[in-house]
């Protein structure tokens, strides 16, 4: 059957060195459902609340806080080791429409729980609407990705295995969603170390997440653990944030005065 040549447009281009260098990742998953009612009546507070990326974002760093484990990635130079890292980055997947088609981009976010949940959230939406070229981190990678390819894999190499720029360029984590397009479950790739997906909310205010990790840095009963302590930040601390941001932006009440 004849068909049509279509030249790969560069975002593509882009998840296609993604997934090579996400390829011999050995990722092991566990998904379960979180009781997030606490966050959901916060949330609902709100006239125009954080989105749930950035919910995710700080909740799944906060519990990297106690667990150091979620902050430790895997290298393979000069030699194969761990390396701790002193703080989490996020790195957020933002669909695009670019050039008339869709694709995925990758944010960068720094120490997500060291900042406050209107900051993560303001960085994602300029992420989400800005054009690419005032986003640093995109514009970073378009550019890497329009270089010919044995140059584009020795970056990648080097970006993957050298231990102290690791997550500058690929972050400690990472956090996907298909959500906003309806429900299902997605299995993503990356580099690693972990990759955290959750879906839409349930009528029974219940929300599916998916943990995805390399099976060299750890095992599942810390992922169970991590997963069950999330739950607690998200109707905890991350719920108890947004109280914070109502009391804050609310009008107060003022009372009459008698003359």
């Amino acid at each position: 059957m004849r068909g049509t040549v279509r030249k790969i447009t560069i975002p593509r281009r882009l998840v296609a060195d993604l997934m090579h260098a996400s390829i011999r990742v050995p990722f092991v998953s566990l998904a379960r459902p979180l009781n997030i009612r606490n966050l959901i009546e916060a949330r609902a507070q709100l006239q125009r609340p954080p989105g749930w990326a950035a919910i995710f974002v700080k909740a799944f760093a906060l519990v990297a806080q106690g667990e150091s484990a979620l902050r430790t990635l895997y290298v393979k130079w000069p030699y194969a080791r761990l390396y701790e890292l002193p703080r989490s980055i996020a790195m957020v997947t933002i669909a695009r429409v670019e050039d008339g088609q869709d694709c995925v981009l990758l944010q960068k976010v720094n120490a997500p729980d060291e900042a406050s949940l209107t900051e993560v959230d303001a960085e994602l939406r300029h992420a989400k609407e800005a054009p690419v070229d005032e986003v640093p981190a995109f514009r970073k990678m378009l550019l890497a990705t329009r270089l010919p390819l044995l140059v584009r894999r020795l970056l990648w190499w080097i970006g993957l295995n050298w231990a102290r720029q690791r997550a500058n360029y690929f972050g400690s984590f990472g956090v996907t969603s298909v959500a906003a397009f309806g429900p299902g479950e997605l299995y993503a790739l990356g580099p690693g170390p972990f990759v955290l997906s959750y879906g839409v909310v349930k009528p029974d205010q219940t929300v599916d997440v998916i943990l995805r990790w390399d099976h060299r840095i750890t095992d599942a009963a810390l992922m169970a653990r991590a997963l069950t302590r999330l739950e607690q930040v998200l109707n905890t601390e991350i719920s108890g944030e947004l109280r914070a941001i109502r009391q804050q932006t609310e009008p107060k009440s003022v009372r009459a005065v008698a003359t």
